[in-house]
């Protein structure tokens, strides 16, 4: 029964996409043209219940995608999504019920250097998160976010504007891995009008969309962690920019980093699941 259960846990993650009942939902509610399943790319989503029954025993953890990636991974060049870590938190007990992705982007690597913090994708991702919490009736959610995924969810939270109030109160653990808080040291060599680059909703250190970011602290939830690796070989230059690692949300809890492979931009969320789960459940930040 064991190696039955494992399989299915397996099996779940990697082949499903928002439940039935999820997506029944979401249209009746009002969501329907955001398309949160993305059926049309790899690995487009996961999460929900199987029936409107189903009792939701965990606060719901929000996983949110870095730039190219998807849901639960494109499977290119090692995109691998949220796999791992939907895995892990299973074995601890959670359902798809308590366990939330969605594909806020192209999900194409040829398009890397195209993306911004675009007011598109901040609304999509503030509709999703305010759809989770209203589906299972939640009172505060948990986000896992990487890459562009931390500096997207960062904004969301933050509010302001046609975003509305912020979501503070609504967010108990936020859990930032690899992300380019103070932006990225490499803008500084990329060619001029690269959008990736942008000094105004890009990543580049001066960029006016990061500073405001950074104006503010420990407003994206009770507990803020943040996992990241020097050994990045995305992020590069050690991760920093000046002297501090633009990985660290100012104002965070606790960190926990890393030197080496396989410790590289996607290797450091691959391969760190068990401590994100700890981080959410038990609010502890250790390897």
């Amino acid at each position: 029964m064991r190696y039955l259960f494992l399989a299915l846990l397996l099996a779940t993650s990697a082949h499903a996409q928002l439940t039935p009942d999820f997506q029944k939902w979401l249209q009746t509610h009002g969501y329907g043209a955001y398309d949160f399943a993305r059926a049309d790319v790899p690995g487009g989503s996961f999460g929900g219940r199987t029936s409107a029954r189903q009792r939701v025993r965990h606060e719901p953890v929000i996983f949110i995608h870095g730039n190219s990636d998807s849901a639960l991974g494109t499977g290119v060049k090692g995109l691998t999504g949220w796999r791992a870590s939907i895995d892990e938190f299973q074995a601890h007990g959670y359902t798809p019920a308590e366990l939330y992705a969605t594909t806020w982007g192209p999900a194409d690597l040829s398009q890397a250097l195209l993306q911004t913090h675009s007011d598109v994708y901040v609304t999509r991702l503030r509709a999703f998160i305010e759809a989770v919490k209203a589906y299972t009736g939640a009172k505060r959610v948990d986000i896992v976010a990487h890459s562009m995924g931390v500096t997207l969810a960062r904004r969301v939270i933050a509010g302001g504007g046609t975003l509305g109030a912020p979501l503070t109160s609504s967010i108990d653990t936020f859990v930032g891995i690899a992300g380019a808080n103070r932006g990225l040291a490499g803008c500084a060599l990329a060619a001029p009008g690269m959008p990736a680059c942008n000094p105004t909703d890009g990543f580049a250190p001066t960029s006016a969309f990061l500073a405001a970011l950074n104006t503010r602290h420990h407003y994206e939830g009770a507990h803020v962690y943040t996992i990241w690796s020097s050994a990045d070989n995305v992020i590069g230059f050690k991760t920093l920019v000046g002297d501090e690692s633009t990985c660290r949300i100012p104002g965070q809890d606790a960190e926990v980093t890393y030197d080496a492979e396989p410790y590289t931009h996607i290797g450091v969320k691959d391969h760190t699941a068990e401590v994100q789960w700890r981080m959410v459940e038990k609010h502890i930040a250790t390897k």
